[in-house]
C-alpha cells in the first residue's frame, strides 16, 4: 500500500521529497502517482511535472470522504507507484482540530505514514519529538522517518542513535545544501514553468533519492491501492460517478449530442494557473469543449467560445502586462456586454475590477466590469463555509458550499449596501462577511472550489453555454468601454 509523506510543520522537506522519489521512480521507467493533502494548486504543479500524470488532490473538507476514497483508489490504482504528500503539519486542520489533516486522510486510507523532520538543528530531542507523533493518535502507523537538513557524518550519527533509541526506523537522510532549496513567494512555491532548467532539476532530484535514501524499505510503502470494493457494481470513474451523484434527471448527463459542441475559454498563462484537473475532465464529460486562452499574450476570445472561466493565479505580478492587454480586455467587456457565462475565483475575480496595484503599489487598469479596485493587504486563508442569497450562474439560494479562501490582495468596493450579494462566507475563528458578485451569467469570487464537490455547478455552466451566442456573432463594443457598475453586477466583496 502507498504512504503519506507528513512532517512535524510546513517547510520541512515533505515536497522536496516527494519530488525526489517521483522522479526517481520515472526516471526508472516505472509510472507513479501522486497526490496531495489539501486545497493547494502549486506543490500539485510541480508533482504533476516531475510524475508525468495530473497529480490529485485529495480534500474531505471540499469534495467529501467517498470522492476522496474513489480517487485514490481510481488513479492511484492505475500507476506501478502512489504515494501521498500531506499538508502542513501531520495533525493541522481546519481550525485546532485535526479535521481536513493529513492525518485524517492516512486514517480514512489506511495509509501508513512516513514523517520528514528537519533536523539541522537537533540531537537528542530527535527522538521527543518523534515519539510525540507516533504516539499522539493511538492507530495511525509511523512507519519511519526521512531527515532533511543533516550536514555532516557526526550529525547523521546522533541523529541515528536517538531514532535508534525508540525504535523507529531511519528510512533516509537528506543533506543540507542551499541548492535543494525550492524558490518561493507569497503563496507558495514557484510553478514549474517559472523555475530554470526544471529537467536538470529533476535529474538532480533522482540522483538525491538515490543516494540517500533506504529505497528497500521505502518501494514497499509505495505500493498502488487496490480496486475499491465500493464500487463493483457501480461505476469507478470518479469523474463519472461525480456527475451521476449531482444528476436529477437523465438530461442532467446528456454529454454533447443533440446540445452540440459547447467550446469553454479558460485562462491558462502564468497570471491564472489555478486549476484542478478534475474541473477540465467534468466539463468535457458533459460535452464542453475547453479552449486555452491567454490573456496575459492579449490573445482575442477563442471565437466559438460560449463562456468563460477565470481561474485564480497571480495576475496581481503581471498587472502591467494585463493593463496593456487591450485586445483581451475588449474581448471580456464584450462577452459580458453579449451576456456569454463568465465564471472567475480568486485572481480571476481581480481580472474583472476597475483596476489592479501591483506589488510595488502602482495601479493598472483591468476590464472595468465590477466596481472595485485591489491593492496588497493582509492574508486571507482557510475553509470557508459559503451560503448564496440568491439563485445566479452556478449558486442556488440556500444551497450551502465549501470553498477555500487564499489571497493577499484586498477589494476597495465602490458598492456600499449589502442588497444581493452573492453569498455569505463563514469560517472558523473568522467574523461572517458577505463577498462576491452573481448573476445569471456571472459568478465572480474570492472562494476557490473544488467542483468535484459540487458538480452541480459544471451542469450550470453547461446549461448557461448552451443559451449563449458563440462569441464571434456577438456585437463589437468601444475598445473604451468600461462599465463602473454594469446593471448585472449585483455586490462586492468587503
Amino acid at each position: 500500500m502507498a504512504c503519506l509523506i507528513a512532517a512535524p510543520c510546513s517547510g520541512s522537506g515533505k515536497t522536496l521529497l516527494s519530488l525526489a522519489i517521483s522522479s526517481l521512480l520515472r526516471r526508472s521507467g516505472a509510472s507513479v502517482q501522486v497526490f496531495k493533502v489539501g486545497p493547494d494548486y502549486l506543490d500539485p504543479q510541480l508533482l504533476g511535472r516531475v510524475s508525468g500524470r495530473p497529480c490529485r488532490n485529495l480534500d474531505r473538507l471540499l469534495c467529501g470522504e467517498e470522492w476522496l476514497q474513489r480517487a485514490f483508489h481510481w488513479w492511484g490504482g492505475q500507476a506501478d507507484h502512489c504515494l501521498v504528500e500531506g499538508v502542513m503539519g501531520l495533525f493541522d486542520g481546519r481550525g485546532p482540530s485535526a479535521d481536513g489533516s493529513s492525518a485524517e486522510v492516512a486514517t480514512l486510507l489506511g495509509l501508513p505514514v512516513v514523517l520528514v523532520v528537519e533536523a539541522s538543528r537537533q540531537a537528542g530531542s530527535l527522538a521527543a519529538l518523534v515519539r510525540g507523533f507516533r504516539d499522539h493518535q493511538p492507530g495511525l502507523e509511523l512507519a519511519g522517518v526521512v531527515l532533511n537538513g543533516v550536514s555532516t557524518e557526526r550529525h547523521r550519527a546522533l541523529l541515528s542513535e536517538a531514532l535508534a533509541s525508540i525504535a523507529m526506523p531511519l528510512l533516509g537522510v537528506l543533506p543540507r545544501h542551499p541548492d535543494l532549496s525550492l524558490p518561493s513567494r507569497h503563496l507558495g512555491l514557484l510553478p514549474p514553468d517559472e523555475l530554470q532548467g526544471f529537467q536538470a532539476r529533476s535529474e538532480e532530484w533522482a540522483a538525491l533519492a538515490e543516494r540517500n535514501l533506504d529505497l528497500e524499505r521505502l518501494l514497499p510503502l509505495l505500493a498502488p491501492p487496490p480496486p475499491l470494493t465500493i464500487c463493483e457494481g457501480r461505476t469507478r470513474d470518479p469523474i463519472r460517478w461525480c456527475l451521476e451523484r449531482s444528476a436529477q434527471t437523465p438530461a442532467d448527463l446528456e454529454c454533447g449530442g443533440s446540445r452540440g459542441d459547447l467550446p469553454v475559454a479558460i485562462a491558462g498563462d502564468a497570471a491564472f494557473h489555478f486549476r484542478y484537473p478534475e474541473a477540465t475532465e467534468l466539463l468535457t464529460a458533459l460535452g464542453l469543449t475547453p479552449l486555452p486562452w491567454q490573456p496575459l499574450a492579449d490573445q482575442p476570445l477563442p471565437r466559438d467560445c460560449r463562456a468563460v472561466i477565470l481561474p485564480g493565479g497571480y495576475p496581481e505580478l503581471h498587472a502591467a502586462e494585463l493593463a496593456a492587454s487591450q485586445r483581451s480586455q475588449s474581448d471580456l467587456r464584450r462577452a459580458a456586454a453579449a451576456a456569454l457565462p463568465i465564471y472567475a475565483e480568486c485572481g480571476g475575480l481581480l481580472l474583472l475590477g476597475q483596476q489592479l496595484e501591483d506589488p510595488l503599489g502602482e495601479a493598472h487598469a483591468m476590464a472595468g466590469l465590477l466596481p472595485f479596485s485591489a491593492r496588497r493587504g493582509s492574508l486571507q486563508l482557510g475553509y470557508r463555509q459559503a451560503t448564496p442569497f440568491a439563485d445566479g450562474l452556478v449558486t442556488r439560494r440556500g444551497e450551502a458550499l465549501v470553498g477555500h479562501e487564499f489571497h493577499r490582495w484586498e477589494l476597495n468596493d465602490t458598492v456600499v449596501d449589502g442588497s444581493e450579494r452573492l453569498w455569505q462566507l463563514e469560517g472558523w475563528g473568522w467574523a461572517p462577511r458577505l463577498e462576491g458578485w452573481t448573476t445569471p451569467t456571472l459568478h465572480a469570487s474570492w472562494l476557490h472550489l473544488h467542483w468535484a464537490g459540487c458538480s452541480a455547478i459544471c451542469r450550470r455552466l453547461r446549461d448557461a453555454a448552451a443559451l449563449a451566442t458563440p462569441f464571434a456573432e456577438t456585437a463589437e463594443t468601444p475598445a473604451d468601454t468600461a462599465v463602473a457598475a454594469p446593471p448585472w453586477s449585483v455586490g462586492a466583496s468587503s
